[in-house]
């Protein structure tokens, strides 16, 4: 049998034994996977659920018997039916349209990964939000290929109107984020009033059918949160470690929704905190926690903006660089109005990681929706370039962080690193030291 007809599969129903019906039989016209069905329907559905359960061959339903809810049946499956390898997690309100989408999801998931489908961007809460600092990559579990053994290292998915923040949190909270694997067709078709490509995700499904997802209790419980108005988090805290103390006049360009100026000012109340961001809804959400924020590209300012500046004694880029068409142009202009005792603070993403290296030596340079390959990232630093960039500005490094998380499955790339860079007559100790940073963040100064 083709291996991909082997993957199991694992839907969690509650009282839509016409939403259940529909999958499974849409399924059967493209693939024979075994399929466990979670099912936390009410009695008087009990039947029907059956019944729909049956209409396929292949189908093993699990009664529960009580409400189980979206995020502890998928937790249930993972910890009881001894499932290893990969798993497609499908709802009951999805269609299969046509095959293929199996194929490309098990393409795109590797050995190591945590679960491949569309990975969008939430807040803590689980709500969906547009990119900014801080941001939670969430891949969503409509329609997602996940690796069983990886899946078990992490937090279960929870009771939640979004499920799968618990385990997102944590791989973001532990740098590992880019354990998730996006597909664009994937992140369209789960979306409603797209056209679609495989699936088609009818979206509410469950809720249209039982008339309520049962989810009161949470959904009040985050309304009491936003009631309080809570701070953004998720700032760069090698970033604020940076930030001089002697800094009086900071501008962040790119604050976000202002994470890290509720961090400065949370200390340091005297500091005068402007940000900049080309987003005004995030501008709008900043200037809670800055003193003044102005939504613009800074790149298309004229110079009579940056001399309005020439007070700043820190300029603050977190994750910014990058994303500039001129970034080297853009750190002259600073240059020109930096006061005496002036600094530059940056974080900026390793281009030099072993994982870039290793990807790119098999032709597996994609973009995604975040980390080292965001595709919203214009220009590409290695530690030795990035010090050049300063330099070419007419500034100086005086001080840096690199960035180095505990990530798995590099020892054999770290080797393959090294025999490269005695092949061409570098220091292979000195190559492998500056693969291991995901990010570096530096302080440069007037040089």
């Amino acid at each position: 049998m083709n291996p991909i007809h082997q993957i199991p599969i694992v839907t969690v129903s509650y009282n839509a034994p016409e939403l259940l019906k529909g999958l499974l039989v849409s399924l059967r016209r493209f693939y024979p996977n075994p399929v466990h069905v979670v099912d936390g329907s009410t009695p008087e559905h009990a039947e029907a659920i059956r019944a729909a359960a049956a209409c396929v061959e292949g189908v093993q339903l699990h009664a529960m018997g009580y409400n189980i809810h979206h995020g502890p049946g998928m937790a249930w499956a993972i910890q009881n039916l001894g499932l290893n390898g990969r798993v497609l997690f499908l709802d009951t309100d999805i269609v299969i349209l046509r095959e293929g989408f199996l194929e490309a999801l098990a393409e795109a998931l590797q050995p190591g990964d945590y679960g491949a489908g569309g990975v969008a961007y939430v807040n803590r809460e689980g709500f969906d939000i547009p990119y900014a600092y801080g941001a939670v990559p969430y891949l969503h579990p409509p329609c997602m290929l996940c690796n069983a053994e990886v899946m078990r290292q992490w937090p279960m998915p929870i009771k939640h109107g979004a499920p799968m923040t618990a385990p997102m949190l944590a791989l973001h909270d532990a740098g590992k984020s880019g354990l998730l694997r996006h597909l664009d067709w994937c992140g369209n078709d789960v979306l409603m009033g797209t056209k679609k490509v495989y699936v088609d995700h009818i979206g509410k499904g469950t809720s249209t059918a039982t008339g309520s997802y049962n989810l009161d209790e949470w959904f009040a419980e985050v309304a009491a949160k936003q009631a309080k108005l809570a701070p953004p988090t998720g700032h760069n805290p090698d970033l604020l470690t940076l930030i001089p103390d002697s800094a009086k006049a900071i501008v962040e360009v790119g604050c976000s929704t202002g994470a890290l100026a509720h961090a400065v000012k949370s200390s340091r109340p005297g500091v005068h905190y402007l940000g900049i961001e080309l987003d005004p809804k995030a501008a709008e959400i900043a200037a809670r926690f800055c003193d003044g924020v102005r939504a613009l590209d800074l790149e298309s300012c004229e110079d009579a903006l940056f001399n309005q500046y020439a007070d700043r004694d820190c300029w603050v880029f977190g994750d910014v660089l990058e994303h500039l068409r001129d970034p080297w142009a853009v750190l002259r202009r600073i240059r020109a109005i930096l006061p005496p005792g002036g600094s530059v603070v940056a974080s900026i993403p390793n281009a030099q990681h072993w994982s870039l290296q290793g990807r790119l030596s098999v032709g597996d340079f994609r973009y995604e929706s975040g980390g080292l390959l965001d595709r919203t990232h214009l220009r590409w630093f290695t530690r030795v370039t990035l010090f050049e960039m300063f330099q070419q500005a007419g500034l100086r490094v005086e001080g840096g962080i690199p960035r180095i998380f505990d990530e798995p499955c590099r020892e054999p790339v770290l080797n393959a690193i090294r025999q490269m860079a005695q092949a061409m007559g570098r220091d292979p100790e000195g190559a492998v030291r500056d693969a291991l940073p995901l990010q570096y963040v530096v302080r440069a100064v007037a040089a």
